[in-house]
């Protein structure tokens, strides 16, 4: 079990990150790489630079679960507090990013349920609370404001 909980909780980014690479690869038309390009690298430096500032001013606890209750982690972690999950960031960002650049919507959605998966094991991984995996969530989805285009743009 501890090792299904490790592969969920730290191999689905790696799992996610290549989905949706091929997918970008695959589905945007080249005339269109630099126009998503720059919106999808926007998407994510903008949710990054709110979670880190969420992060320094809003910290709810400052051991990890694992810290508080004297046991080893069960998955990778960096050595902060937690707040918010730079997996279910990441991970959420990516799966709004294939949404809205391919309007592959299944695959999409298949992305974000692989995102909640991995939340759910780096909370039994012990590495995050609950609040830190919905925290990163929440943040991924401020990427959104850089996919708004024009119809005439979108990928069929």
């Amino acid at each position: 079990m501890d090792l299904l909980i490790r592969l969920c909780a730290d191999g689905l980014v790696v799992v996610i990150f290549i989905i949706a690479m091929v997918s970008f690869a695959l589905k945007i038309p080249r005339d269109q790489w630099w126009s998503w390009g720059w919106r999808i690298v926007l998407g994510g430096l903008t949710a990054y630079l709110l979670a880190k500032i969420a992060g320094h001013f809003f910290q709810p606890e400052t051991l990890r679960p694992f810290e508080k209750l004297g046991v080893s982690p069960k998955a990778a972690f960096l050595p902060n507090p937690g707040f918010p999950s730079d997996h279910v960031l990441f991970a959420t960002f990516l799966s709004l990013a294939v949404w809205f650049s391919t309007k592959q919507k299944k695959l999409a959605i298949t992305l974000l349920t692989l995102t909640v998966i991995m939340g759910v094991a780096r909370v039994l991984a012990l590495v995050h609370t609950p609040l830190d995996v919905i925290g990163g969530f929440l943040i991924g989805c401020t990427s959104i404001v850089w996919y708004r285009r024009s119809s005439k743009n979108v990928v069929q």
